[in-house]
């Protein structure tokens, strides 16, 4: 298990400017995302990706594994508290107005 990340960089989320990766993979459990564009998750049989709307607004998932998606609070679409994405499946997710928005996907599962 190990979360590997790309060289540090600045990104601005609301007030705040945090030192974030580009990209970071995970072969953990559990990940709290911190800022990072894209969260590529493999190796285990399922991985569950907590989106942090404290530190995120915004993040690409690129599942090489089974991967459940939630946020640390609120909905995902106004609709869901998690959704699951199959191995090879991708989703892009934009944090605005107190909700996680789904704006492009492919291999959603029903939730």
């Amino acid at each position: 298990m190990s979360i590997q990340k790309t060289i540090p960089m600045k990104r601005v989320i609301g007030t705040q400017i945090l030192v974030t990766s580009e990209v970071c993979m995970v072969s953990d459990e559990t990940y709290t995302t911190e800022g990072e564009s894209v969260v590529i998750t493999k190796e285990l049989d399922e991985i569950e990706i907590i989106l942090n709307h404290n530190n995120t607004d915004h993040v690409i998932v690129k599942a090489l594994t089974n991967t459940k998606i939630k946020p640390i609070e609120g909905l995902i679409d106004e609709e869901f508290n998690e959704i699951n994405i199959e191995k090879g499946a991708c989703v892009e997710l934009y944090y605005a107005f107190g909700a996680w928005y789904i704006v492009s996907s492919d291999g959603l599962k029903q939730s």
